[in-house]
């Protein structure tokens, strides 16, 4: 499920430009504001930080067996071989540069990719291990990117300079038993992952547009390196049968470069507890997808019978509460992406004492930005605590 938002077809701008010097695409002509970019020393350039981002389910994956999509301005494929081990390629041959995806005619037979044009066939390492006439050569190896794998969900690792990973993502090693399918949604917008990722700490927005109260900051906002914490919690009253019911939350979100947030959310008057990610997904410097996942443990008891499901078997119970959770989060993202797809950025914003730690978490992006590693080409190492 795709929700697309309008772009400008005037804006011919790439998104460096976009980005870093203040264009306003509002469905008209781009305008460039030569004021908000004289104020500032910090303009981050790359519409690609550096980082790991989305590529697919592991589940469709094993549906669809062979993926082709547009990733970081790159035209990649992703397959998995009989093993379960999950690859992610550049999607052209080394021989003679077909295309190699579903719509091209490339398919996956006994595990491996099969090019369309010649039969080249490649296993999951890239490397070229068969031909229809000749001996494999063997320099014919597919540019791969390293990939991790959370939940069923698939990540590349992607750096504009070609560097290593730096840093990786947590490995969930949480018992899986008694937790949901991960429901998913999917947004198609204009923006840059730093804007959408920049939510985790701005907490004036949850109750200006979301409508939440009482929202406060758990503790300090905490840096090590390229993970982010934030704990907060806040208020929420909902309608419910003519009545207005008081919902009670705590967040805690852990950032791991602008591709990744993981929500650990807990509600403590029905209760239960659920896990929600937000995965930002620069495609092409115009456009980035944005995924939402949600999935809801299972609770023996609940105490508030009509509004906890407490009439329900508990596995059904978690299913539709995940299924109503993934629903509001989704209307609250509907909120955001007008803003998202039409804001600038502000370097050096005007901002008041109840905004969030919004400067350190523009510190701790800028690590991801090639302009800002040091000599050696790695990334500067963040450590703070405010």
């Amino acid at each position: 499920m795709v929700r697309r938002s309008p772009a400008c077809p005037a804006c011919a701008a790439p998104w460096a430009l976009w980005y870093s010097r203040g264009v306003s695409c509002g469905g008209e002509l781009c305008l460039v504001s030569a004021a908000s970019t004289a104020q500032d020393d910090r303009r981050p350039t790359s519409p690609f930080p550096d980082g790991w981002y989305f590529v697919a389910s592991r589940h469709a994956l094993c549906e669809q067996t062979l993926i082709e999509r547009k990733w970081l301005g790159q035209e990649i494929v992703a397959w998995c071989d009989d093993a379960g081990s999950v690859c992610v390629a550049d999607a052209y041959c080394p021989h003679l540069g077909s295309h190699l995806g579903p719509e091209t005619g490339g398919k996956v037979r006994n595990g491996r990719l099969v090019c369309p044009f010649h039969g080249f066939e490649y296993d999951a390492t890239g490397q070229c291990v068969a031909t229809p006439n000749a001996p494999a050569p063997r320099n014919a190896k597919l540019k791969l990117f390293e990939t991790q794998v959370i939940n069923g969900l698939v990540f590349a690792w992607w750096s504009s300079v070609g560097q290593p990973p730096y840093f990786r993502l947590p490995l969930d090693r949480r018992d899986e038993d008694g937790w949901t399918a991960v429901g998913l949604r999917t947004f198609r917008l204009t923006s840059h992952p730093e804007h959408t990722a920049e939510n985790s700490v701005d907490l004036a927005h949850f109750s200006y547009i979301h409508g939440y109260f009482d929202v406060h900051q758990h503790g300090s906002v905490t840096v090590d390196g390229a993970h982010l914490r934030s704990a907060f919690g806040f208020k929420r009253a909902r309608p419910v049968l003519g009545g207005r019911l008081l919902f009670d939350v705590s967040v805690v979100t852990d950032v791991y470069g602008m591709g990744y947030s993981a929500v650990d959310i807990t509600e403590h008057t029905i209760p239960f507890k659920s896990r929600f990610w937000v995965l930002a997904t620069p495609l092409d410097g115009t456009y980035m997808d944005l995924l939402l996942a949600n999935q809801t443990q299972e609770t023996d008891r609940v105490r508030r019978a009509i509004v906890g499901l407490g009439f329900l078997p508990k596995r059904i119970r978690a299913k539709l509460m995940n299924y109503i959770l993934l629903e509001g989060q989704v209307k609250d993202v509907e909120q955001d992406v007008p803003i998202w797809n039409r804001r600038v950025f502000r370097p050096r914003p005007v901002l008041n004492s109840k905004d969030g730690k919004i400067m350190l978490f523009r510190r701790y992006c800028s690590q991801f930005y090639p302009e800002n590693q040091n000599t050696g080409g790695q990334p500067r190492r963040m450590l703070a605590s405010l």
